[in-house]
């Protein structure tokens, strides 16, 4: 590690994480990469989460952890360990996945050598609970393409976010707006990240994603595998619930009326007005919407049929009432 501040900030946000936060921290330690700094802002674990991390903090100087007194939610507990982050490169961590030793060291190769390079991942397996392999991660996305409109057209694909587990430029991650508190947050954040500049994805499997039962999406995506087998046709039908989802990235949104599919519409808008664009290159972005998003308009439909359905149970007293009075 430098004297100064590290080349790299690692954060790893968790939640009740003590089953699988050792094999992960450990996966980040074995590094080959070692100018880090691992940033854990535990989200008041009531299990053992706490203890485990404290005892890796005494270990290592590299680690620093944080907890939070209450459950802020997903969102501002991701946003927090970049905020409290200082390297060149930034890198978030999931409590439960797995690296090769040399994931960074390729990562921040490829970051050094290309400056059009904002983000660098890896090929991407899945394995169970006990490490074992499941299966690869076929989604591709060419998100290394020259112009932004093309980027921004193929992260609006369906796939599952692991690119926001590279390597990230910390000056391109302060020049959007954090990780928000609605559903698919962060493929909206990822896709933010694609208009600024290229990703780039080592065609090297060195990054390994944990399925259990205790993740977000086995709890509001429990068909998420499918997407991901190269033998699945793609399905309107395989989504996530992203009223849950919506939930778990900000705990406050629970109980509040939502219209999780038009929040995320909206904010695709947002990311394209608010960005540096050209006109054409922003009218390619809207073609784009519609073209990806074609035959989900129902998914807009539902979210007010769910509104009407809550306001008429909150009517619905009032008016017994009213008979009751009548009568």
């Amino acid at each position: 590690m430098s004297s100064n501040q590290p080349r790299l900030s690692i954060g790893l946000p968790v939640y009740n994480g003590e089953k699988f936060i050792k094999e992960a921290i450990d996966s980040l330690l074995t590094q080959t990469f070692e100018d880090f700094e691992l940033i854990i802002s535990d989200n008041a674990s009531t299990d053992k989460t706490e203890e485990i991390c404290r005892a890796y903090a005494e270990q290592d100087k590299r680690i620093c952890y944080y907890r939070n007194d209450t459950n802020i939610g997903c969102a501002r507990n991701f946003n927090r360990v970049f905020e409290l982050s200082s390297g060149e490169y930034f890198k978030w961590a999931a409590y439960d996945d797995l690296h090769s030793p040399d994931f960074i060291k390729k990562c921040i190769g490829v970051l050094d050598q290309d400056p059009t390079i904002i983000l660098c991942h890896s090929q991407v397996y899945f394995i169970d609970e006990q490490g074992n392999f499941l299966q690869n991660y076929y989604i591709k996305l060419k998100a290394d393409a020259l112009k932004p409109q093309e980027r921004f057209h193929e992260l609006l694909t369906k796939h599952l976010c692991y690119q926001c587990y590279g390597v990230i430029r910390a000056s391109a991650l302060k020049k959007i707006p954090q990780m928000g508190g609605y559903g698919n947050a962060d493929g909206i954040l990822l896709l933010r990240l694609g208009i600024l500049g290229r990703f780039y994805e080592i065609p090297e499997y060195l990054f390994f994603a944990r399925s259990h039962p205790q993740q977000s999406m086995s709890m509001f995506f429990p068909n998420y595998l499918l997407l991901g087998n190269k033998n699945q046709k793609s399905s309107l039908n395989i989504l996530p619930d992203f009223y849950g989802y919506a939930v778990w990235f900000d705990s406050a949104n629970k109980g509040k009326t939502l219209l999780p599919h038009w929040r995320i519409i909206w904010e695709y808008i947002l990311s394209i007005w608010r960005s540096s664009l050209s006109l054409n290159e922003r009218l390619c972005c809207h073609r784009s919407l519609h073209q990806q998003l074609k035959g989900t308009e129902y998914l807009l439909l539902k979210d007010l049929l769910k509104v009407l359905q809550g306001l008429g149970k909150s009517w619905q007293p009032a008016s017994i009432k009213q008979q009751q009075v009548t009568l």
